[in-house]
């Protein structure tokens, strides 16, 4: 696969913000979650990675990486496990698009296979999963006016909004003409009804990651805590129970294990319960948990939404085929998860 990132305008910009000298060395395109570009490279004997949009940037992409930018840049010094931010280019001339440069992170992602001694490990496991609590309880705790991200997004109305926004999202879909999907979401519209009825009545506003599960963290390789929260693409400022309950959308649980929806680790013995996270996460809040239950089919409607527009791209040929069926088939599990919530 070509480089898609021009290193030489790289290292010209480098030189502008006094970020080593010489060739870039040892690039290499790193695997992540997300279709972004990640690119880890050496300068002058430092090792960067580099985060920016795909070569086809869509609507916001620019907006979303500098988003990013500015949210690792706030969360310096703080107890929320990140990628440490480097540099960033708000300018999407120099590489085409906005980009960013973090520290490499000291992790592994443990959706794609456990080291020893976790992998043979039930406590340790059971560790692991406590401390994807820890991450958000340490985030939806920060204050984020100190930390200067207010306008980062809209509190107000935050709640009231959600159903409207995520269902005018799945309703443009339907502009793209070989899109099937919602013969196969019949009770998409039931689930947004009961969650308008349903809605909390106030929230304290905070971070939000906004997708936030196994598959988006980094995990230590000495200890059972977390390395890095990744992919910090939907973060914004709303009520920080919308990440537990995300957790909790895409958690197994004894009676649906499946991997069509849920974010899981082989092997899963030992690895709490939903019911442990909430209560490990009530230990170290003072936010109102008691509707917590809405969040958690919040997160299956929003989640299962934003995954249909994958595949409604898929379906006119803008995305893999096979990407595109799979989230479908996500897609469907949510909602259908949604809907025995709220019989």
């Amino acid at each position: 696969m070509s480089n898609p990132v021009d290193l030489a305008a790289l290292a010209a910009w480098m030189d502008s913000q006094g970020l080593g000298s010489g060739p870039i060395e040892n690039d290499v395109r790193l695997a992540g979650g997300t279709q972004n570009i990640l690119l880890k490279f050496m300068r002058a004997g430092r090792t960067y990675v580099l985060r920016r949009p795909p070569p086809v940037l869509r609507v916001n992409s620019n907006e979303t990486m500098r988003r990013e930018a500015r949210m690792l840049a706030a969360l310096k010094g703080t107890n929320v496990p990140h990628p440490g931010l480097i540099a960033a280019c708000p300018d999407e001339t120099v590489l085409g698009a906005a980009f960013y440069l973090m520290e490499p992170i000291d992790g592994y992602n443990a959706t794609t296979g456990l080291p020893q001694p976790f992998a043979s490990s039930p406590e340790l496991r059971h560790q692991m999963g406590l401390s994807l609590v820890d991450g958000i309880a340490a985030l939806g705790a920060q204050d984020y006016i100190a930390l200067g991200l207010e306008g980062l997004g809209k509190v107000d109305n935050y709640l009231e909004r959600q159903v409207g926004r995520w269902k005018a999202q799945l309703e443009s879909y339907a502009e793209i003409p070989e899109w099937d999907g919602r013969k196969d979401i019949p009770g998409i519209n039931r689930v947004g009804d009961w969650l308008d009825a349903n809605r909390p009545r106030s929230f304290q506003p905070g971070i939000i990651h906004g997708d936030y599960h196994l598959a988006n963290v980094m995990f230590r390789f000495d200890a059972p805590r977390l390395a890095a929260i990744v992919d910090w693409e939907l973060t914004t400022i709303g009520d920080p129970l919308l990440d537990l309950g995300w957790l909790l959308a895409t958690w197994p649980d004894e009676a649906d294990r499946s991997s069509a929806g849920t974010v899981a680790v082989q092997p899963w013995e030992g690895f709490p319960s939903a019911d442990e996270l909430v209560a490990h996460y009530a230990g170290q809040t003072t936010r109102d948990l008691s509707g917590l239950h809405w969040y958690s089919v919040l997160a299956c409607y929003k989640l299962g939404i934003i995954l249909e527009g994958t595949y409604a791209r898929a379906c006119a040929g803008k995305a893999p085929k096979e990407t595109g069926d799979d989230l479908h088939r996500r897609t469907i599990w949510l909602l259908e998860r949604a809907l025995r919530w709220i019989s």
